[in-house]
């Protein structure tokens, strides 16, 4: 028994070496299990199997080897005891092999992702690579036309000096045409006369064909009654409304009338003639009211516009105003050619002036060809015309009137047979003629933006601001497109003259100088305390701010040879230029 207590201690030693050495082999085989990269659960199950293996023959040889110095339930119970450890090592380990595989998943999804961004920037680089190529070869066309373009206008600067005599032969042809239109207005003058005298005639000796006119203009009269007033609100640019194509239509004169005679003053008209002039003047809906105070033609003679306004209704300021101005073209005694142009043909001139989107307010307003040359700014203000460049087209349309003698049929409308228009008959141009024009300049495509802009050859010409610039933004042509802008300026340039560029230039370079913008708006006159002494001191005519002031030294018929007013002389030079040559 003594011998055998130190071969049991010998043996027990050797048998905790052997289950140490197990133990170190078992953690050296778990760190090459987690090292090694497991893509699948597979092979996860293969390895755990292979680790189990290991573990149980580890386990067997301990049990072998301890088999003649222990019992076999002691054993046992202490291989179990290591087992179970060991299998909850291997579980522990296990899970952080399973965590440590998940984040490999991640990141290698996580690398695939800015793999394929990667691969999208290279595209794009290469996408934004090609772009700059093509812009670079744009850049090289570009420079390649700007300098053709150069070479072709110092070609063109060399032709333009082999143009005086040219020009010297058209201004010669141009005095032969001033003769041969002043022969045609001497005919035109006599014709008029004769119609005249041809209707006094008719007057004087009544038939049955004076009588039938008579019926006639009974019936018109009792049909224009029904014609209603347009929505004053609508004031935008639409469809519809008034007839844009209807003809020139003259109004009745009260000489052409058969029912009154024009040697009766109008102060002796009955109650009924005047009540029929009412309505023959557009101004039938305050017949009503008329009828209970008027007398005869004097009460409105003698009436002030306070006692109209209260005893027949007239609120209307416009109506007011177009009715005093008939009151004083009767105590006058003068014939106006504009009085020939009734509300109608002023709706038509508004379509040829290329401002339609004011046909409403100006035909509620029964604005007529009289009036028009009397309009103020408050006037165009009270019917809804605020910017400031339709005014400027209002201004040059009545001063062409005012030129050609307030004529229907002034404006051209159509092109006619002339290749290189000159700038007296460019001023003629309606809206639509100008719109061919750009049709011929090979800018169709911009034509359209023209509709409602107010653009004619009026405006073009004798406006000092209005230049291409100003065309451009019109027309709605992007500034970045410098080539098709600068073509532009040469056709506009062409059209206007060489003179008349020169003084807008001249008059764009001045101090002080304002451009015109198409955004620009007019603001009514505010009168300070100061000014209210001074309206009582002045009269009607002079505190009127006419929108085209008339020259008070002129003849108060427009049909005369009548000058324009200093203001709009010192203007605009072109204006002047154009104003001479027509009326001399």
């Amino acid at each position: 028994m003594l011998n055998l207590e130190p071969q049991r201690k010998q043996n027990h030693c050797t048998c905790a070496a052997r289950v140490h050495r197990s133990v170190v082999s078992f953690c050296f085989c778990l760190t090459f299990v987690q090292s090694f990269n497991l893509k699948n659960k597979t092979k996860r199950k293969r390895k755990l199997i292979v680790l189990t293996f290991l573990v149980t023959s580890i386990v067997q040889e301990n049990v072998g080897s301890d088999g003649g110095s222990e019992s076999y339930q002691e054993r046992l119970s202490r291989l179990e005891g290591d087992k179970e450890s060991l299998i909850l090592q291997v579980s522990v380990l296990t899970d952080q092999v399973e965590a440590q595989g998940v984040k490999i998943n991640d990141l290698e999804s996580s690398l695939m992702e800015h793999q394929h961004k990667l691969n999208c920037t290279e595209e794009m680089l290469q996408q934004e690579l090609l772009h700059r190529t093509s812009l670079e070869k744009q850049k090289l066309s570009l420079m390649g036309e700007v300098s053709y373009l150069k070479l072709k206008l110092t070609d063109m600067e060399g032709k333009q000096g082999h143009g005086a005599e040219r020009q010297h032969k058209a201004e010669v042809l141009l005095k032969e045409l001033r003769i041969l239109k002043d022969k045609v207005q001497h005919l035109e003058d006599q014709k008029l006369q004769y119609e005249k005298k041809l209707k006094a005639t008719k007057v004087k000796r009544p038939s049955f064909y004076t009588c039938f006119y008579f019926y006639l203009s009974r019936l018109r009269r009792t049909q224009s009654g029904g014609f209603q007033a347009a929505d004053p609100d609508a004031g935008q640019f639409r469809r519809g409304g008034l007839r844009a194509t209807a003809g020139p239509r003259l109004t009745r004169t009260p000489e052409s009338d058969p029912t009154r005679d024009m040697n009766i003053p109008f102060s002796q008209w009955t109650k009924e003639q005047v009540c029929g002039w009412l309505e023959d003047y557009g101004l039938g809906q305050y017949i009503s009211l008329a009828r209970q105070w008027v007398e005869n033609g004097q009460t409105l003679l003698s009436a002030t516009p306070q006692e109209i306004e209260k005893e027949m209704g007239v609120k209307h300021p416009l109506h007011r105003k177009k009715l005093q101005l008939a009151l004083r073209a009767f105590t006058t005694k003068v014939v106006e050619k504009s009085a020939e142009l009734d509300h109608i043909w002023v709706t038509r001139w508004l379509d040829d002036i290329g401002l339609p989107q004011y046909k409403d307010q100006f035909h509620e307003a029964r604005v007529d060809g009289r009036m028009i040359q009397y309009l103020t700014v408050n006037d165009l203000l009270t019917l809804k015309v605020t910017s400031q460049l339709h005014h400027l087209s209002i201004k040059c349309a009545i001063h062409v009137l005012h030129v050609n003698k307030f004529n229907p049929n002034c404006l051209r409308r159509r092109p006619g047979d002339e290749k290189q228009p000159s700038p007296s008959e460019v001023v003629q141009w309606s809206n639509h003629r100008v719109m061919e024009w750009l049709r011929a300049v090979d800018l169709a495509e911009y034509a359209p933006n023209l509709r409602g802009s107010g653009v004619h050859g009026g405006l073009v010409i004798l406006e000092p601001r209005f230049s291409s610039e100003t065309l451009a933004l019109l027309l709605n042509i992007p500034p970045q497109k410098t080539l098709l802008r600068r073509h532009l300026a040469m056709a506009f340039a062409a059209l206007v003259g060489f003179q008349a560029m020169q003084e807008k230039r001249e008059y764009g370079n001045a101090t002080g100088h304002m451009p015109l913008t198409t955004t620009a708006k007019v603001k009514p006159k505010k009168l300070g305390f100061t000014q209210f002494s001074h309206l009582r001191k002045r009269k009607p005519d002079e505190a009127a701010d006419y929108i085209c002031p008339i020259d008070s030294g002129a003849p108060a018929a427009n049909g005369d040879s009548r000058l324009l007013s200093p203001v709009h002389r010192g203007l605009s030079p072109t204006l002047d230029r154009h104003v001479g040559f027509f009326l001399s």
